[in-house]
């Protein structure tokens, strides 16, 4: 697993807690250093910003520059998260040192190529790194211990999403912030399993392919969007392409709806046309592959 958060190098030896030092850059936005990892809170648009990393920035902080941060690590609502972005991570250098992890330098030949190196987690549970990808690889005995829903056949589980899978089995080899970002990756990708395996029912809100399955089926009759693009023809309006249920089958309907432009928004999973307001467009298109055949 690649956490979005820097980690503290594997050794044979418990570390002592990172220490953490605030302060704010020549530029003025606050930074943090934790051991070797920098971190820093970006401005981005619209009056955003952003958690931005990076690697034994020398110096004091207050001469450190944005051209020194290259990692991006998620949106901050405000200082105060920044602050606990630091603290989480100072916990987890801290945590990690303690599991006493051992790198190891093999060619293991993996589902996404040759590894380049790797990790022994424990005896049996091991993480892999390649040019492209990574992910772990649990023994036989280990992936027996994996719930049938979740398992693995040859107990590979990739650093993407899977991961989370061997964190929640085997939680004593974990940290805190990894045990919490496994259990969300689970909620979020997995519901039925988490459901049946926590014995808690997900509300809406605690997982996305849970809260994408509701809204399909609630609009399964429904015009879903599936592309759109302002109306070159037709100033203020989007003109979309939509399907029934938002499918993208081959030999699927689709139609041309005009939308008001400040009325359309995707959504976390598509627009849903209303017949009784939006037009069905039958006139010339800004769509390249529209654009033959088209009648005013």
């Amino acid at each position: 697993m690649r956490s979005a958060l820097a980690c503290y190098p594997a050794t044979g030896a418990v570390p002592e807690a990172p220490e953490v030092e605030f302060g704010r850059s020549t530029e003025g936005f606050p930074v943090a250093r934790v051991g070797d990892s920098a971190l820093a809170m970006l401005p981005a648009r619209d009056g955003r910003h952003y958690l931005a990393t990076g690697w034994k920035i020398v110096g004091p902080l207050a001469e450190w520059r944005r051209s020194e941060f290259y990692g991006h690590s998620g949106e901050l609502a405000d200082e105060a998260a920044f602050r606990a972005k630091v603290l989480e991570l100072a916990e987890h250098q801290h945590e990690k040192g303690a599991l006493g992890r051992k790198d190891i330098y093999t060619r293991v030949q993996t589902p996404w190529g040759i590894s380049q190196g790797g990790t022994v987690y424990a005896e049996g549970v091991e993480s892999y790194s390649t040019a492209g990808h990574g992910g772990f690889k649990l023994s036989a005995e280990r992936n027996r211990k994996v719930h049938r829903l979740l398992r693995s056949a040859g107990g590979w589980y990739e650093e993407d999403r899977a991961w989370a899978i061997v964190a929640i089995t085997f939680p004593d080899l974990f940290t805190g912030f990894e045990r919490r970002c496994a259990e969300r990756s689970v909620k979020e990708s997995w519901p039925d399993a988490w459901e049946t395996i926590s014995g808690t029912i997900l509300r809406p809100g605690e997982s996305h392919e849970k809260d994408r399955r509701a809204f399909h089926e609630a609009h399964a009759g429904d015009w879903i969007v599936v592309s759109a693009i302002n109306c070159a023809q037709r100033t203020g309006l989007v003109e979309c392409v939509a399907t029934p249920g938002g499918r993208r089958n081959a030999g699927t309907e689709e139609r041309r709806f005009l939308v008001p432009a400040d009325e359309y928004a995707v959504g976390r999973f598509g627009f849903v046309i209303d017949p009784s307001r939006h037009a069905v467009y039958a006139g010339p298109s800004s769509f390249i592959g529209w654009q033959r055949g088209t009648s005013s």
